[in-house]
């Protein structure tokens, strides 16, 4: 694989991981005991940290890379076994 190809994946990895990690820790104004703006939603969170949400982001796509790099070496799980639709051949 060449390191573009590996870099894109990351990346993809990354966008991904955004969505696994943004409800982690969130906690809204009524959970916080804080006073809630007027027009402000229910589960708005109280306070946006995008330090702590880009480290926990990079962790987790870097553990999910590395498992999906070491698929890719080693071949633990290729798609002939997830082809789940043809029968298999069983003429041996």
């Amino acid at each position: 694989m060449r390191w573009t190809s590996a870099l894109a994946i990351y990346f993809l990895f990354w966008s991904l991981c955004v969505f696994f990690v943004l409800p982690m820790g969130v906690r809204t104004t009524d959970e916080t005991g804080g006073d809630r703006i007027p027009g402000q939603a229910d589960s708005a969170p109280h306070r946006y940290d995008a330090k702590k949400v880009v480290i926990r982001t990079t962790i987790v796509s870097t553990v999910m890379f590395f498992a999906f790099y070491l698929n890719y070496v080693y071949g633990w799980i290729t798609p002939d076994m997830l082809d789940f639709f043809s029968p298999p051949n069983r003429l041996t």
